[in-house]
């Protein structure tokens, strides 16, 4: 599977920045709908952020999925790869 990942940094509520990827599949095109799984994962992390949008989360590349990513994208639609500030 290819995916697409959308590379993001948001400024969470105690100053820190958050940077994770957004991972979808490569024919997903819907920015709207990348947006929402960043406002979903956002939530499950208490970090509120009704104005996510194209300042945060940008197109970045595309890639081999691997199994861990196409799983989870098959079972929820994305996978969100933790790189910083995401605890």
């Amino acid at each position: 599977m290819r995916a697409a990942v959308w590379d993001t940094y948001v400024n969470r509520t105690d100053g820190k920045v958050m940077h994770f990827d957004i991972i979808v599949p490569e024919e997903l095109k819907d920015e709207q709908k990348i947006f929402n799984f960043g406002k979903e994962y956002l939530k499950s992390k208490n970090q509120n952020y009704s104005d996510f949008g194209s300042k945060e989360c940008r197109f970045c590349h595309i890639e081999n999925a691997s199994d861990e990513v196409k799983n989870a994208i098959e079972k929820q639609g994305y996978f969100i790869y933790e790189m910083e500030n995401c605890d």
